[in-house]
């Protein structure tokens, strides 16, 4: 990642999305296309990833959620997920100053007790080290899944409740979202697939509940700066309504 003073502009006035999700799909197919082996897809992905941190620092986004290894993801071959093991610590060890240097913020969420003792050391290093980032939040989904994050935040309740902290009839959505993962966020704006795929893949699913869902053909190492600005100009474009009318949201009554 290049250094990047970023202009960091209210994004309300630009219209761009304060939060973007992305499902950073095609990666092996990439590779199978070249043929490669399905991990060169994987690493050249990670140089896609430093593209759009730095247009998202450029441009002042606040969040950008990234799904880079799923709860499902344990299904694929062993070898496969052997080296995306590999590449995730080489990513940490590589990227994180250049982290701090822009000013960028790194979260890992999802159940992190399934990877190796090192990288679990590793994270929590990473995490520390750009704690008091005030730039762009770079959020990345590791063993992560919705459903995961729903039973969690539910389990969270269930344990105040039998404390005696919280009735049961003040459970609202107020309370369980205080429990997911991404706590205390605005939900996506924008939601990104690549790869031609378009489906959520049980990604952020409760909070893509009213986010704007963007999909290319293009496969994740080929989603460049350019690529990126076609979907910010599409989300550009749309009338976000949350349940009002289109003169509500235009200001010209009901």
């Amino acid at each position: 990642m290049a250094d990047t003073a970023g202009d960091h502009a209210g994004t309300a006035q630009t219209g761009l999305p304060r939060h973007v999700a992305i499902i950073m799909d095609g990666n092996g197919r990439w590779a199978q296309q070249r043929g490669l082996p399905r991990f060169a897809g994987h690493r050249a992905g990670v140089e896609a990833v430093r593209g759009v941190v730095e247009r998202c620092v450029g441009l002042g986004i606040e969040i950008l959620t990234l799904f880079a290894f799923s709860s499902e993801n344990w299904r694929r071959p062993r070898k496969e997920v052997s080296l995306l093991m590999e590449l995730f610590m080489m990513a940490l060890n590589r990227e994180v100053r250049k982290l701090k240097r822009n000013d960028v913020r790194l979260r890992i969420i999802g159940e992190r007790s399934a990877f190796p003792d090192k990288l679990q050391q590793r994270i929590r290093e990473a995490e520390e080290a750009t704690a008091g980032c005030g730039g762009l939040i770079l959020q990345v989904a590791a063993n992560y899944g919705g459903r995961w994050d729903l039973a969690q935040a539910a389990a969270q309740l269930a344990r105040r409740v039998a404390a005696g902290e919280l009735a049961p009839e003040r459970i609202d959505e107020a309370a369980l979202e205080q429990g997911l993962s991404t706590a205390g966020q605005p939900d996506p704006d924008l939601f990104i697939r690549t790869g031609g795929e378009q489906r959520l893949s049980n990604f952020l699913l409760w909070q893509c509940a009213y986010t704007e869902l963007y999909f290319t053909d293009l496969y994740w190492p080929d989603f460049d700066a350019a690529a990126f600005d076609q979907a910010l100009e599409s989300f550009r474009r749309r009338n976000r309504r949350f349940g009002r009318t289109t003169e509500q949201t235009l200001g010209q009554g009901g």
